[in-house]
C-alpha cells in the first residue's frame, strides 16, 4: 500500500468509523470519530466524538512528560503530526512530540461502539530516558458524569456516563491513574538508547459499564498486526491508486475512495444488499427512537442520484450491484419503485428518479455480466412504464411531470423549493422538466440496448415510439436564443419570462382587464406577518360577468416562508377580475405569471442523455456552458447563476456546484467528443474540493462557484471526487485486473500512472503502456477504443 506524508496544510480527512466491509456497524448506535490536529482544551492530537449527540464532547488525546514538561499540543512538538496510512476505519500518523522521541500512533475503529489506538515510541537518542505515557479521556457529557478514575477486576481504567452510555478507556501494561488535570491514564516508561516500547489503548462505551470495560479489555487483546493486514489487504482489492504528479490530486482521490468506503452499511431485515448514508460525521449515528426513524434525512435512504454517484466515486467496488438491487427489491406491483428506501424500512413515498436503466447499463459496461442484465430487465421495464401511469401523466400525452422536488436531485430549486423567503414555490406538477424528460430518454435507450442484447424484439417498438415522444418534447423546451433547454408549462407549452401583474394589501375587488399573448398560468402570493395568519379566499375569472374559473380556499394553499403560494389549476388567456376576502391586515396579496426563464444545471441533462444533434450539442456547450457570465466558473458549473444576480440572500444555494450534477454534463461533453472541456471542468471541481481538505480538512456537500468555499454537511457523499470520471475522462476504464478498455488520448497536462490490484496503466500524452501482474506489457498509440487484456 502507498505510503503517504500528509501534514496539516496538505489535503486531509479524518474522519473514522466502523467499516461494513470488515464488520457490522450498527445503524442505530454507531459512534463516529474524528482526529484533529490541535484545538479544543487543552490543545491536542485528539480522537474526538459526541457519540451521536449522546455527549457535548468526548476527546481522547496523547501527553508525553519528560523532566517534569508535559506537552500534549501539536503546535508545541519537535514534528507535527504526518498520516502515513488512512483507510475509513483506520488511520496512522508519526510524530515526534520530545527531541529524538519518535512516535506513531495508529487509532482503529474496530466496532460502532469501540475505538482502539496502539502507540509505538522509539527513543532515537543515546541516553536511557524516563517518559511519562498518558491517554487522557475528556468527557463533557449532557447528563451523568465526566470520565474520572476506577478499578474494574483489579484494573485501573478510566469511567463515565453519559446519555445512556457507560464509555470505558482501558490501557495495556498496568496503567495508574493520571493526577493532572485531566483524567488520564499513565504508564513510566524507561528506554533506552534506541529502544522501542508499544502499548495499547481501548475505549468502549455500551449501556452498561461492565459490558463496556469486557468488550474494551476483549479489543485490547485481538492481534493489532493481523488486523492491519486484513485492512490493508481489502482495502488494496478495492481501491484505484492513482499517481498524476501532483500530491494534492493524488490525496484528494484516494481521501475521496475512504470517505466512500466509509458511508457504507451492510444489508438489513428491508435493503438485501450494502447500502449507504450520505454523510457520517461524529453527531451522527445515534437514533433515540432506536428505530432510525429520527435519524437525519442523510440516513434515510438512498437515492438514484447519489447512488449513480457513489458507484463512480468507487470504481472499483462491486457495490453498484448492491445498490441497484436495493432499488429492485422494494419494487410494487404497479412497477413502482421508492426514491429514498433505507436500510431500517424508511421510504421517501416518491417514484424515484429514472436512473436505474441508465445505473445497470454502466454496471453491465464494466463487468460484462449479462445474468444481471436478465435479472433486472423486466423490472427495469415495469419501473420506466410506471412512470406513465395517470398519477405522473395526468393528461395522458406521454410526457410525465416531477410530483414532488424531492424527486429532482435539486431540492432547493429557486422555482420550486418553499423553506426560502426568495424562493417561488410553483407546484411542479404543472410543469415539463427538459431534465425529467431526458432522464427518461436515456432510461428507454439503455432499456432497448437491454433488449438487444437480450433478444426481447417485443419490447422494442413501443420504447422506441416513446423515446421518440420525449425526444420531440424536449427539442420543444430549446430556446434558441440562449442557447439552452427550458422549462415550460404542462398546458400551454409556455416558456417565457414572468412578472408581477398585481398586489394587494386589502379585501376588494381588482379588475385589471388583462388579455395575454398566449395562456398563462399564475401564482398567487400571500406574505404574512406570521405562519397563523388567515388565508384569503381568492376568486379568479376570465370574464367580469361570469362564474368565476377558480376559486382558491384556504386549505389550498401550499405553506411557504412568509406566508403561503398557490399555482393556478388552469391557464388564463385574459384575467378580467379577481376578487380577494378575509386578507388579514399587514398582508399582502401577489399575482404573477410563472417564470420560465430560469436556468439551471439540470438543463444540461439532455446532453448527458445524448438528446440534441452535433450541432445542437455545440451551441450548447459553447453558448450556455462556457459562458462565463452564465455556467462557466472558477469552481464549476453552479446551479442556478442567474438567479444569484437577483436575489442576494440565495447566493449560497444558487452558486452552489454540485459534483453529481457536474459528473453528468462531464459525461455528456464526453458523449459528444468534448474531452478537453470535460478535463477543464474537472480541474475547476478539483480546485474546490482541495481546498476545502487543506483549510476545513473536510468535504463539502457543495462548493461556490466563484470562491470555493464549502456549503452544506461536511463530507457529504455529493462533495466527494469521482474517481470513476476521472478515469472516463482520461481514457481508462478498468473492467478486471486482467482488462483495460482505453479510448481518445490523455486531455491533462501530465502523465498519469492507474494502479489496480497488479494492474498499471502508464497514460502518457501520446501512448499508453499497460502492465499486467504477471509481467506482460503492451503498448498502444493510438486513439481508437481498444481493449487491452491477458
Amino acid at each position: 500500500m502507498r505510503d503517504w506524508s500528509l501534514a496539516p496544510g496538505d489535503p486531509l480527512y479524518l474522519t473514522l468509523a466502523a467499516d461494513s466491509r470488515l464488520s457490522t456497524p450498527d445503524y442505530f448506535n454507531d459512534h463516529i470519530w474524528e482526529l484533529t490536529f490541535g484545538g479544543g482544551e487543552p490543545s491536542a492530537l485528539s480522537l474526538r466524538t459526541t457519540f451521536g449527540l449522546r455527549a457535548k464532547s468526548m476527546r481522547l488525546f496523547p501527553r508525553f512528560n519528560e523532566n517534569g514538561k508535559s506537552i500534549s499540543s501539536p503546535s508545541e512538538f519537535v514534528s507535527p503530526p504526518v498520516i502515513r496510512r488512512f483507510y475509513p476505519n483506520f488511520l496512522l500518523t508519526e510524530y515526534t512530540p520530545l527531541p529524538s522521541l519518535d512516535v506513531t500512533s495508529e487509532y482503529w475503529v474496530p466496532a460502532s461502539n469501540a475505538v482502539g489506538g496502539r502507540i509505538t515510541l522509539v527513543n532515537q537518542s543515546t541516553a536511557t530516558r524516563k517518559i511519562r505515557m498518558e491517554i487522557c479521556a475528556l468527557l463533557i457529557p449532557l447528563n451523568g458524569q465526566s470520565m474520572t478514575a476506577a478499578q474494574m477486576q483489579m484494573v485501573n481504567v478510566l469511567a463515565g456516563q453519559t446519555g445512556g452510555l457507560f464509555p470505558v478507556l482501558f490501557l495495556t501494561g498496568g496503567p495508574a491513574p493520571g493526577s493532572g488535570p485531566h483524567p488520564s491514564l499513565f504508564l513510566d516508561l524507561e528506554l533506552g538508547p534506541g529502544a522501542r516500547r508499544q502499548l495499547t489503548w481501548v475505549q468502549a462505551a455500551t449501556a452498561a459499564l461492565q459490558t463496556s470495560f469486557d468488550l474494551a479489555r476483549q479489543i485490547a487483546a485481538r492481534p493489532w498486526e493481523a488486523e492491519r493486514a486484513r485492512i490493508e489487504l481489502l482495502n488494496a482489492s478495492q481501491t484505484v491508486e492513482i499517481y498524476t504528479g501532483d500530491r494534492d490530486w493524488d490525496a484528494a482521490f484516494a481521501l475521496s475512495q475512504c470517505a466512500g468506503f466509509g458511508l457504507l452499511f451492510p444489508p438489513s431485515q428491508h435493503l438485501p444488499c450494502a447500502s449507504f448514508v450520505s454523510s457520517r460525521q461524529p453527531d451522527h449515528g445515534y437514533s433515540p427512537k432506536g428505530d432510525g426513524s429520527d435519524h437525519p434525512s442523510s440516513w434515510k435512504g438512498q437515492t438514484p442520484l447519489e447512488a449513480y454517484y457513489l458507484a463512480s466515486v468507487l470504481p472499483a467496488s462491486p457495490l453498484a450491484k448492491d445498490l441497484l438491487r436495493n432499488f429492485l427489491a422494494v419494487q410494487q406491483e404497479d412497477g413502482t419503485i421508492d426514491g429514498k428506501p433505507g436500510l431500517a424500512g424508511q421510504r421517501g413515498r416518491y417514484l424515484a428518479a429514472p436512473m436505474l436503466a441508465s445505473l445497470a447499463w454502466r454496471i453491465y459496461e464494466c463487468t460484462g455480466e449479462m445474468r444481471l442484465l436478465e435479472d433486472a430487465f423486466p423490472s427495469l421495464h415495469k419501473f420506466f412504464w410506471s412512470w406513465f401511469s395517470p398519477e405522473y401523466d395526468n393528461d395522458r400525452d406521454g410526457l410525465p411531470q416531477w410530483k414532488h422536488v424531492l424527486q429532482t436531485g435539486f431540492e432547493e430549486h429557486p422555482l420550486f423549493d418553499a423553506w426560502h423567503p426568495w424562493s417561488l414555490g410553483v407546484d411542479i406538477t404543472h410543469v415539463h422538466s427538459p431534465a425529467l424528460e431526458a432522464m427518461l430518454y436515456r432510461e428507454a435507450e439503455c432499456l432497448l440496448r437491454m433488449a438487444d442484447l437480450l433478444g426481447k424484439s417485443d419490447v422494442q417498438a413501443l420504447l422506441r415510439e416513446q423515446a421518440a415522444k420525449l425526444r420531440e418534447s424536449i427539442e420543444a423546451a430549446w430556446n434558441a436564443r440562449s442557447g439552452l433547454y427550458h422549462y415550460r408549462d404542462r398546458e400551454s407549452e409556455a416558456n417565457g419570462t414572468g412578472k408581477i401583474l398585481f398586489q394587494q394589501k386589502a379585501d376588494g375587488t381588482i379588475s385589471p382587464k388583462l388579455k395575454f399573448e398566449a395562456p398563462v398560468r399564475l401564482l398567487i402570493e400571500v406574505q404574512s406577518k406570521g405562519p397563523a395568519a388567515k388565508r384569503p379566499q381568492i376568486r379568479l375569472y376570465q370574464f367580469a360577468t361570469k362564474a368565476a374559473d377558480e376559486v382558491i380556499s384556504a386549505g389550498d394553499y401550499q405553506w411557504r416562508e412568509g406566508g403561503a403560494v398557490y399555482t393556478t389549476r388552469k391557464v388564463y388567456p385574459k384575467l378580467a377580475k379577481v376578487v380577494i376576502r378575509n386578507l388579514e391586515e399587514g398582508s399582502t396579496v401577489t399575482v404573477r405569471t410563472l417564470d420560465f426563464s430560469l436556468e439551471d444545471h439540470t438543463l444540461f441533462t439532455p446532453l448527458w442523455a445524448g438528446v440534441p444533434d452535433e450541432q445542437r450539442a455545440q451551441i450548447l456547450i459553447g453558448r450556455a456552458l462556457l459562458d462565463a457570465k452564465r455556467f462557466h466558473r472558477a469552481f464549476g458549473v453552479p446551479a442556478c447563476p442567474a438567479f444569484a444576480s437577483r436575489v442576494r440572500e440565495a447566493d449560497a444555494v444558487t452558486q452552489a456546484v454540485h459534483l453529481p450534477w457536474n459528473l453528468l454534463i462531464c459525461e455528456g461533453l464526453l458523449r459528444y467528443g468534448f474531452r478537453s472541456d470535460a478535463a477543464r471542468l474537472f480541474v475547476r471541481n478539483m480546485s474546490a474540493v482541495i481546498q476545502n481538505l487543506k483549510q476545513n480538512r473536510a468535504f463539502s456537500a457543495r462548493y461556490h462557484a466563484e470562491k470555493g468555499a464549502g456549503l452544506g454537511e461536511r463530507n457529504a457523499l455529493s462533495g466527494l471526487v469521482s474517481v470513476g470520471l476521472f478515469l472516463k475522462i482520461l481514457g481508462v476504464e478498468i473492467l478486471s485486473p486482467g482488462r483495460v478498455r482505453l479510448e481518445g488520448s490523455n486531455p491533462f497536462p501530465w502523465d498519469v500512472i492507474v494502479e489496480y490490484r497488479g494492474l498499471r496503466v502508464i497514460r502518457g500524452a501520446n501512448s499508453t503502456e499497460v502492465l499486467f501482474a504477471n509481467g506482460k506489457s503492451v503498448t498502444v498509440t493510438g486513439s481508437e477504443p481498444t481493449v487491452v487484456e491477458l
